[in-house]
């Protein structure tokens, strides 16, 4: 799952090269934190967020046989 979040955010992003996805994982849940470039988060969150939602959408699907709740947010 990490490496689907790094390879969608790799192709978004002008500097590749500074994706970074960190895993932090409790009980409940899963959380994919993702932090690019500074001039990157905008393409990365797209117009309205449309991006984000859509790559959220993503890791949802690609989720399912996970027994967890599964979410990516994006850090700057």
């Amino acid at each position: 799952m990490k490496d689907l979040v790094t390879v969608i955010a790799k192709r978004l992003v002008d500097h590749p090269d500074e994706v970074r996805v960190n895993r932090t994982e409790d009980e409940r849940s899963i959380t994919y934190e993702l932090s690019v470039h500074p001039d990157d988060v905008g393409k990365v969150i797209g117009k309205q967020g449309r991006i984000a939602k859509a790559l959220r959408t993503v890791v949802t699907s690609a989720a399912v046989k996970e027994s967890k709740r599964v979410s990516v947010e994006i850090v700057s």
